[in-house]
């Protein structure tokens, strides 16, 4: 393989491999019906002007797989942490004792799994595009190199490494769905 089908290669799996960490980090954030400190992730709280990610600003654990206990390091951003839970509309109501914040996480009917599961499927689906764009694009960088004096045998074994990579990386998504349905799924 010459050096510039591998350049092509090495970009199209790079390319993949962040989509499919980014549909990694999109699942971590559905909850599946025990607590999880990511299901916060996407909760802004306004710290002295600026939003900032919870994490940031407290610690956040989860003592059992029923609640998450966030512990601000400023006692003065209980109230903003509390208000910006509540805003994410997350279905999550926040207990106040004055020093951490509980949080529990109510149980998930079957009709909320599902939809969970739609969600996730719906993830998925978009990943399995993502990574399919991607290949088109490696394809068309294929071609493109004919024009710089490869030869066709070099470009045909290039197209298949790409449409081996891309199988490899739709089973991969395939997978992630799977083990979320089923955590979603189980009681």
């Amino acid at each position: 393989m010459t050096e510039t089908s591998s350049q092509c290669l090495n970009a199209m799996k790079q390319d993949m491999t962040s989509s499919l960490n980014y549909l990694e980090k999109e699942l971590d954030q559905i909850r599946a019906g025990k607590a999880n400190p990511k299901m916060l992730d996407s909760v802004k709280v306004d710290y002295y002007g600026t939003p900032m990610p919870i994490a940031q600003i407290a610690n956040v654990a989860t003592p059992d797989p029923k609640q998450i206990v966030i512990q601000p390091w400023e006692k003065n951003m209980i109230g903003p942490i509390e208000k910006a839970i509540l805003a994410a509309n997350l279905g999550f109501n926040p207990q106040n004792n004055g020093e951490i914040i509980r949080v529990l996480v109510p149980a998930l009917t079957e009709e909320r799994r599902k939809e969970l599961v739609k969600k996730v499927k719906q993830e998925t689906e978009q990943a399995k595009i993502n990574i399919r764009n991607i290949r088109r694009n490696a394809n068309e960088q294929a071609k493109k190199l004919k024009d710089n004096g490869v030869s066709e045998d070099e470009i045909k074994k290039l197209e298949n490494d790409i449409q081996k990579t891309t199988d490899d990386f739709i089973k991969k998504v395939d997978n992630c769905f799977q083990i979320k349905e089923k955590e979603i799924m189980t009681v």
